[in-house]
């Protein structure tokens, strides 16, 4: 008894010395460890679809671990030995292991959908009056971001439209609610900043999808076309840059006088291009 005892204090230390070394030899802290490869987001939204996401990885790995416990105990007690003449007895009924094994999934299948239905419709939530407006349009294969609350010196709202030479920079503030609405020239493309773990599809007519963020942390961020949608598909590209509200204020002032993005954040002491990702030369313009 004393041997078994001290064999699995043995095992419990070896698994706890196995797991501090994946963490170190990963570099990770312990807050990404245990983020199971998911980042965290700069968003509100995203910090909910974060928290899911641990929750149902955590439930899961649960799971797991109870099966593959099972499992490894069946084998190990149940095994045949030299010594055995006929089979273990078998059990063909046992209705508490039954109830267990029906009703137990059941209701971690309920909880994983309350919580989903919860996350959705939060992430889907749109306010009476957010704070601003983005009206983005997709075509083949850049993008054009115009602010319908902001009118320049022509009586036109203010707009960066990117081309295969410039990467639009979308301006956009923090701690605001950002609505952001939704359309395409041409085919279906996909609106995607990774970092603010969110993509959300862009359709041609009349169809406009929207969505809203609160984006909670500065700085530049890549964004992406996630639909496969023509030639140049994977360098369709722009940035988010996401700036403090008295910055982005100064920001539209600047644009509602006629300067372009590059000389508005220039004007501000910001990089005025692109910084997470650059134009993709296309050789167009060798062809014969």
């Amino acid at each position: 008894m004393v041997a078994r005892e001290s064999r699995r204090r043995r095992l419990a230390l070896l698994g706890v010395v196995a797991v501090a070394t994946v963490v170190s030899l990963t570099g990770c802290s312990v807050d990404n460890a245990f983020a199971f490869g998911w980042p965290q987001g700069i968003t509100k939204q995203a910090h909910a679809m974060h928290g899911m996401w641990i929750g149902s990885t955590v439930a899961a790995l649960i799971v797991g671990v109870i099966v593959w416990g099972l499992i490894f105990w069946c084998v190990v007690r149940y095994r045949k030995r030299p010594t055995d003449v006929e089979l273990p007895p078998q059990t063909r009924y046992n209705l508490p292991i039954e109830l267990i094994y029906t009703v137990l999934p059941f209701l971690i299948i309920a909880v994983l959908f309350y919580k989903t239905a919860i996350v959705e419709s939060n992430v889907d939530k749109i306010s009476a009056k957010p704070d601003v407006t983005v009206a983005v349009t997709a075509f083949k294969w850049n993008w054009q971001f115009a602010y319908p609350d902001a009118m320049d010196t022509q009586n036109q709202p203010v707009t960066t439209t990117g081309d295969s030479d410039y990467i639009p920079v979308l301006v956009v503030p923090t701690g605001e609610s950002i609505l952001f609405t939704l359309n395409s020239k041409d085919v279906i493309h996909s609106f995607w900043v990774p970092d603010m773990l969110f993509k959300r599809d862009v359709f041609p007519g009349p169809v406009t999808n929207r969505f809203e963020v609160t984006i909670e942390t500065e700085g530049s961020y890549v964004g992406r076309c996630a639909e496969l949608c023509g030639t140049y598909h994977s360098q369709m590209n722009f940035e988010l840059r996401a700036v403090s509200p008295a910055v982005f204020q100064q920001y539209i002032d600047l644009r509602k006088q006629g300067l372009s993005t590059p000389d508005a954040l220039a004007k501000l002491n910001l990089a005025p291009y692109a910084t997470t990702t650059q134009p993709f030369d296309t050789g167009r313009g060798q062809r014969s």
